[in-house]
């Protein structure tokens, strides 16, 4: 009777920290990705397993989300947390020391960086100083863009859900090799749908579409940010508008949900550019197929742009 007692207070006393240990086979790991990108990574690796939320949401800029105190609740309860990396989610250190849940600090098994093993790109060759803009030192941290690297960083997040339930390896393994199965398949698909882009030129809000540009052989012209997180000049406006009038193709300028519409419509009219929208839908999907979802949303759009 004495250790059952002292086994419910044990519990109480957890529970109260919102520390509870997610030992039970049954229960499912709770856990934090900081934007939806990895949280729909983390549902395709985890699946029934894993009740997962975005610190962000899709509407949202990753760069400079506002710290509240409920983002530090939903972490105080989390079994892992799943950070981008390379400096884009640097506000996540604020909601670690809000949270005081030591399961998921840099270090322990509950924190997965998952950036680890990923090519980067855009990493700087000089010394970066903040007269340069939000210029990330470590590299450009915008790798789940491309779809090509969702096997790596999938690995990754599946090594860090197996250290917190062991026994589920297995069924980690069996649904991320499914999802990456599914994503092969996908990859032609979209590769077909964004040839016709490859003969224009874009032109980006902010500078962190290379990896997606990349991926499929797609061409910069321009980024309507003057320097990274600063707004443009009317100089630097003005040279731009000179480029785009002098391609000799179409452009497109691809936003994102939270870029300044208004500028860019500005620039169309002036140059007879198209304009795309993507993460239009981010956060919007949710389980083992969300990134998938959300990357035929990015897609239709880009292609849309192309007719």
């Amino acid at each position: 009777m004495r250790r059952s007692v002292s086994m419910v207070l044990v519990a109480a006393v957890l529970a109260a920290a919102g520390l509870q240990p997610a030992a039970d086979a049954a229960a499912k790991l709770r856990v934090i990705a900081t934007i939806p990108d990895l949280k729909a990574l983390t549902e395709a690796v985890g699946g029934d397993l894993v009740e997962v939320e975005s610190l962000a949401r899709g509407n949202q800029n990753p760069h400079d989300l506002e710290v509240r105190p409920s983002l530090m609740v939903k972490l105080r309860r989390a079994d892992a947390l799943v950070v981008n990396g390379l400096e884009l989610d640097g506000w996540a250190d604020a909601v670690l020391r809000g949270a005081n849940n030591p399961a998921v600090i840099p270090g322990a098994a509950g924190f997965i960086d998952a950036s680890r093993g990923v090519p980067v790109i855009d990493v700087p060759t000089s010394r970066v100083d903040r007269s340069m803009g939000d210029v990330h030192p470590y590299g450009n941290p915008h790798y789940t863009f491309d779809p090509g690297l969702a096997p790596i960083v999938t690995q990754t997040i599946l090594e860090g859900l197996a250290r917190l339930a062991p026994g589920q390896r297995a069924t980690f393994e069996r649904q991320r090799q499914a999802f990456v199965a599914r994503l092969e398949s996908a990859l032609g698909r979209w590769q077909a749908a964004l040839t016709p882009l490859r003969e224009a030129r874009l032109v980006v809000y902010h500078n962190n579409l290379g990896y997606l540009f990349n991926r499929f052989g797609l061409t910069q012209l321009g980024a309507i940010e003057d320097r990274p997180g600063i707004p443009p000049s009317p100089a630097h406006l003005a040279r731009l508008v000179r480029e785009m009038k002098e391609a000799r193709t179409r452009v497109v300028i691809v936003l994102e949900s939270w870029s300044d519409r208004k500028l860019a419509a500005r620039l169309a009219e002036e140059t007879g550019a198209r304009t795309a929208i993507i993460n239009a839908k981010l956060g919007t999907f949710s389980g083992p197929e969300a990134y998938i979802s959300s990357m035929d949303a990015n897609v239709t759009a880009l292609a849309e742009a192309a007719r």
